[in-house]
């Protein structure tokens, strides 16, 4: 330090208040030559650093300089911010006759215990200014002003071996003053119920709209038929039973869906593994050979999360006639893409008719005078490019798949594609033509492959195109060109050729020449996956431990306020059942100093797992009657915990032995 500087600040930064202020004042020539001596001192000469602290007029702590060359750090503390607790007993201790309150020993925040302060030595004085304390000579101070009494300690410094040693457990010193807890007060919302406010539940729970969307599709699973509307369903078929339509009953004629005949979709439960299942039925279908089980095996082994799985194949006569069962994963709250995307179908819908990729030259069609019309009624609500994109990248992506493995999808249209929540698209009837167009006398079928893993790229196409503008007449052959135009007016050119290159028969077309096409909007949907998975996992860490305390509760509800065991009914109010009993009034029955009851999810959360863990840190159990106190551990309490479920699990296991 340069002694130019010294003039022209504060000693030490010590207030001017502060008789330490004048003390500093008075001992100048001494600072003066602390100074001087520092200015010389090297890092080699630690005999003279020893030498100039000897020299110096300030107070250095005798403990310090002898423990200097030990490992274990001093053990004093310079100011007021230093709180050790008293380390509690080893084992549990009852004290009998206490005269606290039980208010007052359940009320937040726990008291920080601290230590008897350790005095320096009786050649030093002490003065606390501005809640700091500071250490100089007493010589200094017989020549300033007068001290206060109670300011000044002459009791000598102890030695180590009778100092305080820090514990090595932490105590909870409460809520800081500068923040606010969170308050339990009902919201403004009608009702009498309370809850907390939309942002601090957020980080505690489950965001709303994810537990709503879970819980719909839980609903969705527990859903059972009606026993009078469906009186004709079977009690068992094959493996599965609890039969639930998942498609409106129909009246009049059956509406045909594949192939000419007639389809119902159900949900179904297994009956060895209670997993959910849904079963697709072809109505009338009598199979013609056994052969097609080799492309059935075929599709079984195919898994991608864009198709949903095929899990078995299989005859039965369970509905008074030959049916054929397609047995596929269930996904509960999924719709298909025609009605997510399109209008209903009717008379007065804009599409014309239900299914635009039909056969059938008796289906009804639009006018084309009106053609003009609808397309431009569908350009007000026409679908934004990258919602498209979407599809493209997740159907290419189970086509790609399909096409590797030497199968065709062959039923790539809106009634066999279905949605999910976050726009998961899925390819539904996976192996249903292959099983109905098997024709044992072909020798060789995969000779047809190619030529239908074409038609799935022109399905594409026109599927790609009816998104695009939204209506199903766009894909008719008159009505081509005014979609092509209304798409590249609306849309980007990769759009267009991507449409045009799969609308194109003239050439072979595959799904690796699409790629450039589509470009880095792989990239986006990669970083929306992955934003997407982000959010899950972070919903998943607030509800993670919840099981776990669950089962905590669970074996302490079981034992608190048991009326009899064994023929004892002091079993709940004695040994450790007691202390589980404290335990539990400590947890959940905290009230503050004037008897208001006091929530805190955290202090609840936090004394469970501590629990749970059977940590070793103490804590302070008061009676009701405020006679006894106990000072256990955590790991003692899990101990009486897990011996007295022992208890009443071994009676329940004797109980069912006898009955």
């Amino acid at each position: 330090m340069d002694n130019m500087f010294l003039p022209y600040q504060q000693p030490n930064g010590v207030p001017q208040e502060s008789k330490l202020a004048t003390y500093m004042k008075r001992s100048s020539p001494s600072v003066n030559s602390l100074s001087n001596n520092l200015n010389t001192l090297s890092l080699d000469h630690t005999a003279q650093f020893q030498k100039v602290l000897a020299q110096s007029t300030e107070f250095v702590p005798s403990n310090l300089a002898n423990n200097s060359s030990s490992n274990s750090s001093p053990n004093f503390h310079l100011g007021n911010s230093y709180a050790s607790p008293v380390r509690s007993p080893a084992n549990a201790q009852t004290l009998a006759g206490s005269p606290l309150s039980h208010a007052a020993s359940q009320s937040p925040p726990p008291k920080i215990l601290h230590p008897t302060p350790v005095q320096p030595a009786a050649s030093t004085y002490q003065e606390n200014v501005g809640g700091t304390t500071y250490f100089y000579p007493t010589s200094l101070a017989s020549s300033g002003s007068t001290a206060d009494a109670g300011q000044v300690s002459a009791s000598p410094l102890p030695d180590t071996a009778n100092a305080v040693s820090s514990p090595n457990y932490y105590m909870y010193p409460g809520t800081p003053s500068h923040l606010t807890p969170i308050s339990t007060s009902p919201v403004s919302s009608p009702g009498p119920g309370k809850k907390l406010p939309a942002a601090a539940s957020s980080s505690f729970y489950v965001a709303d709209k994810l537990r709503q969307e879970i819980a719909l599709r839980n609903t969705l699973v527990m859903a059972v038929a009606e026993a009078d509307q469906n009186a004709d369903l079977p009690a068992l078929v094959d493996n599965y039973h609890e039969l639930c339509p998942l498609e409106p009953a129909t009246s009049g004629t059956p509406k045909v869906n594949i192939m000419g005949y007639q389809t119902t979709s159900y949900k179904a439960t297994h009956t060895k593994t209670g997993v959910r299942y849904c079963l697709r039925r072809i109505h009338g279908f009598r199979l013609p050979s056994t052969k097609c089980m080799t492309v059935v095996d075929a599709w079984k082994r195919l898994q991608h999360s864009n198709i949903v799985q095929l899990r078995e194949v299989f005859t039965t006569k369970a509905f008074n006639d030959h049916s054929m069962i397609f047995v596929y994963d269930y996904h509960p709250g999924s719709e298909t893409l025609l009605a997510k995307h399109f209008s209903p179908t009717g008379s007065d819908a804009p599409n014309g008719y239900s299914d635009a990729f039909s056969n059938d030259p008796n289906a009804p069609r639009p006018y084309s005078h009106q053609k003009n019309t609808m397309l431009r009624a569908q350009h007000s609500s026409l679908l934004p490019e990258a919602a498209i994109w979407n599809f493209i990248i997740q159907v290419t992506a189970a086509l790609r798949v399909i096409h590797a493995a030497g199968l065709a999808c062959r039923a790539l249209d809106p009634t066999k594609i279905i949605l999910t929540a976050r726009s998961r698209l899925r390819l539904s009837c996976a192996g249903v033509m292959d099983v109905l167009t098997f024709d044992a006398n072909v020798t060789n079928p995969q000779a047809h492959i190619p030529h239908y893993q074409q038609e799935d790229l022109c399905a594409l196409g026109k599927l790609v195109l009816a998104l695009a503008c939204k209506s199903l007449i766009s894909v008719q052959p008159e009505n081509l060109k005014t979609s092509l135009d209304l798409v590249g007016r609306t849309y980007s050119s990769d759009l267009r050729n991507l449409i045009v290159y799969l609308l194109t028969t003239q050439q072979r077309r595959s799904l690796t020449d699409l790629m450039p096409m589509i470009g880095a909007r792989f990239y986006t949907q990669l970083d929306t996956l992955q934003i997407r998975g982000d959010v899950l996992e972070n919903e998943l860490a607030k509800e993670m431990e919840n099981g776990r305390l669950c089962r905590l509760m669970v074996k302490l509800g079981t034992i608190n306020e048991r009326p009899e065991l064994n023929l004892d009914p002091s079993w709940a109010e004695t040994g450790d059942r007691y202390m589980l009993k404290l335990f539990r009034d400590y947890v959940f029955h905290q009230v503050s100093e004037d008897g208001r009851p006091w929530l805190d999810m955290a202090h609840i959360v936090t004394c469970l797992n501590k629990l749970d863990a059977g940590v070793n840190e103490k804590i302070c159990l008061m009676s009701h009657d405020e006679q006894s106190v106990l000072v256990v551990s955590y790991a003692e309490l899990k101990q009486c915990l897990e011996t007295s479920f022992e208890e009443v699990f071994s009676a329940s296991v004797k109980a069912d032995s006898r009955s």
